[in-house]
């Protein structure tokens, strides 16, 4: 479980492809206190698991499934990523619920600017733009954003400086891909208010059989 608060940009050293995925080197340091072997990292959002770590960075395994579904594939040496570590239940929860698990991706269409203050309008599919709420939150790139705006093609997320200066956000540009999270919340509460489900006692074995 993350937060959405960025702690470190890292930057890919190498990204190593396999026949099964691929295995994913990042140098970093300040994420590197308090973690081993097997603890979870968001990188660029998607939850990736600690394969190895010294005092220069560390590796995770990238999954083929992964490795399409999120920008991670689009990875070269010297890319800039966003790092968090794993929320610590006495740590406070800055941003909202964020699960490292990737909706789909959307893309930069156009990034506007007022006064010192930046919107990046990204365009996306229906099926994640059907949970996306104004004024609520999404995980771009693994970062806690506010939806500024919500249209047919896609949404636009209010950025403040401190935030483009302290995460990846600053080298993005128009026609990018970026990791989208919508709000756990809403799918939540899709899945109870199904109509075909309204009428059902939700007993464990059928919470289980709905992947909860």
């Amino acid at each position: 479980m993350f937060t959405g608060i960025i702690e470190e940009v890292g930057e890919i050293s190498n990204m190593q492809y396999k026949s099964n995925g691929a295995v994913l080197h990042i140098s970093c340091k300040k994420i590197l206190e308090g973690v081993k072997h097997g603890d979870s990292i968001a990188v660029n959002g998607v939850c990736l698991t600690i394969k190895d770590l010294n005092t220069e960075g560390f590796s995770a395994d990238i999954m083929p499934a992964t490795l399409e579904s999120t920008n991670l594939g689009k990875l070269m040496p010297k890319s800039k990523v966003n790092l968090e570590r794993a929320l610590k239940v006495s740590g406070r929860l800055d941003g909202h619920i964020v699960q490292g698990h990737i909706d789909g991706t959307g893309t930069i269409r156009e990034i506007t600017k007022s006064d010192e203050f930046f919107t990046f309008h990204i365009a996306a599919k229906q099926e994640l733009l059907k949970y996306i709420v104004l004024k609520g939150s999404a995980a771009i790139d693994g970062i806690s954003l506010t939806v500024q705006e919500v249209r047919s093609e896609g949404f636009g997320v209010s950025i403040i400086p401190a935030t483009l200066n302290s995460t990846a956000l600053g080298s993005k540009k128009p026609g990018d891909l970026v990791n989208v999270e919508t709000d756990i919340i809403g799918k939540y509460v899709e899945k109870f208010l199904r109509p075909e489900k309204c009428n059902e006692t939700m007993t464990m074995e059928k919470l289980i059989s709905l992947g909860y």
